[in-house]
């Protein structure tokens, strides 16, 4: 094919004309007789090639979108951030967009904390399931308690919770304070298991006067499963404008006391108990080495 002889300007006038008319490439090189692509190249400089010789691919949707973000301001690694695609292949779709107009300290702010509560909102469920998995390992590992296993955790929890006497009081008086109401049951289990009547308890609410005193005291008057006799009035904590509590929601029920009538022997039992299930083999920590 021999070279057309027509001035720069003309030959680039009609390339991009016969562009537009939806010709390509091949066809426009026969018709103005061009004959090498360098030359074809220069007179199609900056006249995008028609819709039809582009060919769909899976990513033409990350493509527009990525071009949106760009256009509505993000930067590279927000929109890395957003599509999951790399940041070679955001450059490559968009770098001939203009660049944004930098974003104010405030937006900035904005957009990190959206960052942030998108990465949590889909972090947290999945942390939850490998807690939850753990707990659900650790739950199968003990299994059913023993007699003596419920006596040995329940002796270290009322040494934890419970009364105690002191150097300056002694009660041997068995009384046990706490608001969860997993660890109220146990309790009462593990005085099952010692051998102490249910009817030797006494019950008494503690709790905030703003709560809903009522509805808490029934909730602990149907989980124990005590007769209504048995829990004493309420003890009511005076309220403190300037405290900030957090504990005032509908799940908020006080503290529940357990009182043991006649705990002398029991309180001792349990000191035996708890004494035993802590006693180790250390050195004596007040021995002065040789």
């Amino acid at each position: 094919m021999k070279s057309t002889q027509l001035p720069f300007e003309v030959l680039r006038e009609q390339a991009i004309a016969l562009r537009q008319a939806g010709k390509s490439r091949r066809q426009i090189k026969e018709i103005l007789r061009i004959g090498s692509n360098a030359t074809l190249n220069q007179a199609l400089s900056g006249e995008p090639p028609p819709t039809w010789t582009r060919r769909p691919r899976a990513k033409d949707h990350l493509r527009l979108k990525a071009r949106e973000l760009r256009e509505q301001g993000s930067d590279y690694d927000d929109i890395v951030s957003e599509l999951g695609v790399s940041k070679s292949t955001v450059s490559a779709w968009v770098s001939d967009l203009p660049w944004p107009e930098r974003l104010s300290y405030e937006e900035c702010r904005k957009r990190a904390t959206e960052g942030v509560r998108r990465y949590w909102e889909a972090e947290r469920p999945a942390r939850e399931g490998r807690l939850e998995a753990i707990s659900s390992a650790a739950t199968a590992r003990i299994g059913e308690l023993s007699d003596r296993e419920v006596l040995i955790a329940g002796a270290i929890a009322y040494w934890c919770e419970g009364a105690k006497n002191k150097p300056y009081r002694k009660s041997n008086r068995v009384s046990f304070i706490n608001s969860d109401p997993d660890l109220i049951l146990f309790f009462l289990k593990f005085l099952d298991v010692a051998g102490v009547a249910r009817n030797r308890l006494t019950y008494r609410l503690q709790i905030h006067e703003n709560a809903q005193v009522q509805a808490a005291e029934r909730f602990w008057l149907i989980m124990t499963g005590a007769e209504h006799h048995q829990f004493l009035k309420p003890v009511l904590k005076r309220h403190n404008p300037k405290t900030v509590r957090k504990n005032s929601g509908d799940d908020y029920r006080g503290c529940l006391r357990i009182d043991v009538q006649r705990s002398s022997h029991l309180y001792r039992q349990i000191e035996g108990w708890a004494r035993a299930a802590m006693a180790t083999e250390s050195p004596n920590p007040t021995a002065v080495p040789e």
